[in-house]
Order: C-alpha cells, then sequence, then structure tokens
C-alpha cells in the first residue's frame, strides 16, 4: 500500500482556494474568508524569525492522493472521492503547515464546522485510515469519538465500509467488532464514546470528535487531550454542525475561534474552518446558503434544499431545525425562548468592579430549594444606560457527587462564579455572609425576594441594617421586568464580564405568555436551570423603576432603554 513518489508537482489547491476566496471568487462565510486570509498571511510569514512554520506542499497532499486513490463512500452514487477545493484548503492546512526545522506539524487541534451532508464524515474517515497506516506513527492509536456508543459507529462504520470497498485497503487492514487494525505499524483505528465504560489508558495519535455540538462536558475530550503526550505529532479534530446545547464545549471552541480568527488572541497551533450562514444574512435567501454548506452542488442539490425549505419553513421547531442543521447557525430549538445566542454575545461587555465601589445597587437573591441551586445578585444602573450584573450562586456538594446531569460545576467554582457547600443543602447563612461582604465594597440601596422560604433570611438581613422588598412573583411584578431585561440584552446593555454561569442561567430561560400578552419566566428542561437570572429579574423590577423618566405632570413614565436613549 505504497504511494509512488509523485512525478510532477502536486495538483494541490489549498493556497489557490485561499486565494479565490480572498478575491471573491468563491462565496463563504465571514470565517472562512478570515481562515484563508490567515494561511495567506501565514505564507507571507515564512522565513522570518518570528515565525518557525513553512508549507510544505508535498506533506499537504499526501493524505489528499491517499484518500483520492483509495476511499469510497459508503453512501451515495460515487465511485471514488475526488476532494473538492474547501477539503483541499482543510487537509491541506492540516497536513502542509510544519516547523522548519523538525518537520513536524504546525496544527495539533482543528475545528470543522458547517453544515449537514457535506461529506465530513467521509473525509474525517478517509484521514483516520491514513492516520492508521501512512503518517510515519508505529502502534498509532486512532479514535474516533463521539457522545454515545451508537454515534461513535458512525465514522467506524464508514471507515469499514471504505476499506470493503477496495482491494488494496483489504489487503492491509484487519477487521473485527470493536477495531479496525493495520498489521504493518501495529495500529488501530477504535470507537470511543463518553458514555463507554473505561476511558483511562489511552495513547491517542488521532482522536476526530464527531457532533460535539451534543457534548455537555470536557470528560471525554480531556481523556483524550491528556492522553497524547507520547506523540511527537498528535492531531484532535472536531467535526460538528451547531447545535442546541449552547454551554457545552463547542460554544467554548466557537467563541475562541472567533478571537483567532478577529486577530484578538493567538493560537498557533489550531486551525479552523467555520462554514456558516453570517449573522446579518437572511435565511430566506438561497444565495447565502453556500456559506454553510461548500459541497452545495456536489453531494448536497439546491433543489433538494428548497424543496426541504419549503416543507419545513412554517412550523417553527423544523424552521429552526433547519436553520440550526443546514445553515450551521445556532438558534433555540424552542420558539418561546427568551434570548438566541446571537443576542447573548452582543452583551460581551466588561467593567471592572473596582469601578463599582460605593455606587449604588439593588441587590437580590432566588433561594429556591436547599438542595439545589440558590443565587444572588447585585444590578448596577449605569450612567451611560447599561447595567452591570454581579452574581453568585451555591449548590450543595451532595448534588455535585451525585450528579448525572453534566452540569459544570467543578469549572464554575474555579472561576469563582459558585460556592460548592459542604453537606445536603445550602444553608441561607452562606447567602447572608455574601450580602454583608458585598455591602462592604458596594452601595447596596435594598435586597428584593421571593418571600418563599425566605423568611429567616430576610429577618437577619433586616437585622443587619439592610432595607427588604418582597417581589411578587406573578406577571403584574415581572413581566414589565421581563420585557425591559430584553430590550436590554438585545442592545447589548448588561454587562455581566461573561460570566459562564450567568450566561447558562440566561440561555436556559424561556417565557410563557399569558392570554393577555404578559411574560412569565420559566426553564427549559428539568436539568436547566434558571435561579440566577431569577434573582437578576427580581432586582431588575426596581433597576427599572430607577432608570425611569418622570414627566411634566409629576407622575412617572416607565420607558424602555431605547426611548431613554433616544431621548438623550
Amino acid at each position: 500500500m505504497t504511494i509512488l513518489p509523485l512525478s510532477e508537482p502536486p495538483k494541490l489547491q489549498t493556497t489557490q482556494y485561499a486565494l479565490d476566496v480572498v478575491n471573491g471568487k468563491i462565496v463563504t462565510s465571514k470565517k472562512v474568508k478570515q481562515a484563508c486570509q490567515r494561511h495567506l498571511k501565514d505564507l507571507n510569514r515564512q522565513g522570518t524569525a518570528s515565525f518557525p512554520y513553512v508549507f510544505d506542499e508535498k506533506k499537504a497532499y499526501r493524505p489528499i492522493e491517499f484518500i483520492e486513490s483509495f476511499c469510497k463512500p459508503s453512501m451515495g452514487d460515487f465511485d471514488r472521492l475526488e476532494l473538492q477545493p474547501w477539503q483541499h484548503f482543510i487537509i491541506g492546512s492540516l497536513y502542509g503547515w510544519v516547523h522548519k526545522d523538525t518537520g513536524l506539524r504546525r496544527f495539533r487541534e482543528g475545528l470543522i464546522f458547517m453544515g449537514r451532508k457535506n461529506g465530513k464524515t467521509s473525509m474525517v474517515s478517509g484521514l483516520s485510515l491514513y492516520a492508521a497506516s501512512k503518517d510515519g506513527e508505529n502502534g498509532a492509536r486512532v479514535y474516533q469519538l463521539a457522545n454515545s456508543k451508537e454515534q461513535a459507529r458512525d465514522m467506524f462504520d464508514e471507515c469499514k465500509a471504505m476499506i470493503k470497498a477496495s482491494p488494496l485497503l483489504r489487503k492491509h487492514f484487519d477487521e473485527t467488532l470493536h477495531e479496525i487494525r493495520y498489521r504493518r505499524t501495529m495500529s488501530k483505528i477504535l470507537p470511543l464514546a463518553t458514555d463507554s465504560k473505561k476511558l483511562d489508558g489511552k495513547n491517542c495519535s488521532m482522536g476526530a470528535f464527531d457532533e460535539i455540538h451534543e457534548y455537555k462536558t470536557y470528560k471525554l475530550i480531556n481523556v483524550i487531550k491528556n492522553s497524547t503526550g507520547a506523540r511527537t505529532q498528535p492531531m484532535i479534530l472536531y467535526i460538528t454542525t451547531a447545535g442546541y446545547q449552547l454551554d457545552g464545549p463547542l460554544m467554548d471552541y466557537y467563541d475562541k475561534a472567533a478571537d483567532v480568527l478577529d486577530g484578538l488572541i493567538s493560537a498557533e497551533q489550531a486551525f479552523y474552518f467555520m462554514a456558516e450562514i453570517d449573522p446579518e444574512d437572511d435565511v430566506e435567501d438561497p444565495s447565502n446558503w453556500v456559506k454553510a454548506n461548500p459541497n452545495l452542488g456536489v453531494t448536497i442539490k439546491m433543489e433538494d434544499m428548497l424543496k426541504e425549505w419549503e416543507d419545513r419553513k412554517h412550523v417553527p421547531a423544523e424552521r429552526n431545525d433547519f436553520i440550526t442543521k443546514r445553515l450551521n447557525r445556532f438558534v433555540q430549538s424552542d420558539e418561546q425562548s427568551f434570548v438566541d445566542l446571537d443576542i447573548i454575545r452582543k452583551n460581551n461587555g466588561h467593567i471592572d468592579h473596582k469601578e463599582l465601589e460605593g455606587k449604588m445597587c439593588i441587590g437580590s437573591f432566588d433561594l429556591s430549594e436547599t438542595e439545589d441551586f440558590t443565587s444572588a445578585c447585585l444590578e448596577f444602573p449605569l450612567d451611560d444606560g447599561r447595567v452591570a450584573v454581579i452574581s453568585h450562586s451555591w449548590v450543595p456538594r451532595r448534588k455535585v457527587d451525585l450528579d448525572n446531569e453534566g452540569i459544570s460545576y467543578r469549572e464554575w467554582e474555579e472561576a469563582g462564579y459558585l460556592t460548592i457547600c459542604p453537606g445536603r443543602y445550602v444553608k441561607y447563612e452562606m447567602v447572608y455572609d455574601w450580602f454583608v461582604e458585598q455591602s462592604q465594597r458596594f452601595n447596596i440601596e435594598l435586597i428584593g425576594y421571593d418571600p418563599a422560604n425566605a423568611y429567616r433570611l430576610v429577618e437577619d438581613l433586616k437585622a443587619y441594617g439592610f432595607n427588604t422588598l418582597v417581589v411578587r412573583q406573578g406577571p403584574m411584578t415581572l413581566s414589565p421586568a421581563l420585557k425591559d431585561a430584553k430590550e436590554l440584552l438585545i442592545d447589548g446593555r448588561v454587562v455581566y464580564n461573561n460570566d459562564e454561569l450567568f450566561r447558562w442561567y440566561m440561555n436556559n430561560v424561556k417565557l410563557v405568555e399569558d392570554s393577555k400578552k404578559n411574560w412569565m419566566p420559566t426553564k427549559q428542561g428539568r436539568y436547566r436551570k434558571i435561579d440566577g437570572f431569577a434573582a437578576f429579574l427580581n432586582a431588575h423590577t426596581e433597576v427599572m423603576k430607577k432608570m425611569a423618566i418622570p414627566v411634566p405632570t409629576g407622575n412617572v413614565e416607565f420607558v424602555s432603554i431605547n426611548d431613554l436613549l433616544q431621548r438623550g
């Protein structure tokens, strides 16, 4: 199974694709264009003292030649895999950029993000076979990874089908139910899932994670990353569409990709290909769909997508699924979701808490059940029409120890957003101590609260000297505050310093509307907690009044933040 040396320069399209994208000959998303600009910029950086990498076209072409020569897709009416220019760009970038002194690969991670049916599985299955046989790694271990055992086998079964379809691959690969072996180098391809019983003892040379939008935690990702230490040039690939798990690892990687491609942070060993319709694009305009579907016209027919859109666009849940899976845009699965991811992202402001010291704020808390989340909040009305939020939560250790929800307790505790309390329940004294501590720094004018389960805490707060106020949990009180808070969020005027736990709470809120168009918040599912948002909303019932404008009659007129700004 030897690939003979090429007698002529390889027909590699990596750089040509980048040029065509940047010059407008190929329509792509903003982020794909930025990835192409990054490639071209790096070509110009070759040979400089500060840039240790070079682009080796022969190394870039080897996996492409392997796939096109030996791999046949198992589905569809295709005799061979003829990789498209966008696939040349991905594969060529991943394998062609090497260290100028060692010749080892530059990119150790890659996020490949695009709509479904674009041939991701076939491409990465071919790369898995290449990694096990031709990557120069004795005893290679190639893991095909997913959130469930059934899903992990999708890519694994595609590799098996490629072997069956190729006489040459069949000569060199052996298959069993749970692994594929390449005899010459004693290498293996294995499926592995988050719910597998044994996750330790791995020695990964290549890991391909399928559909990480479904992952709630970093459990499997960390296992694989920690197992690559003995490899000289390991590669981890994340292959996914957008999804509904908006607080999992994919969102962290997506945000990092945006920052790297925008030039805000550096990640020289991470590659990103982010095919999506852009935020400003009209989802109903088919000319935008190619941005999320680079294989449109090859494995995807426009007439099929148009028919699917016509069939699904009038049912909100199906429309959102099309936008998420086919156009690769994050949207909520529930039509009554409070705010979507794009709105949450707009609220990316940051304020040093030292700047808030001595300033007036409204406090609030949501005690919920003592064996579940408890949250407290301070909300500051700012002079520029924004509000700043300081949020903290508590959860009992017993709940964490018994967790079967995939919630990131430890990460949030480490970041300072959460306190994991000893025992089976949250003692109200911890919330009391938090308010006392915060009052040493900030001017807490009032603490609002839901009276349920709050008697002892409220009496102690009063005894300390705090002013307290009952916030009735009905539509007459909460609906105006909820609508005003949504306007603030839409305008990007809620400053919470990218507190990941508070973002999770916001993402979990959906609306219930009564016959009078009043809104009430509720959670999207059993495990989707909203306690921190409930505390914020209690505070906002009073902060909203602080932001109201008196009218000449002496009455008080409640206005939205948009009206406030327009009036100067």
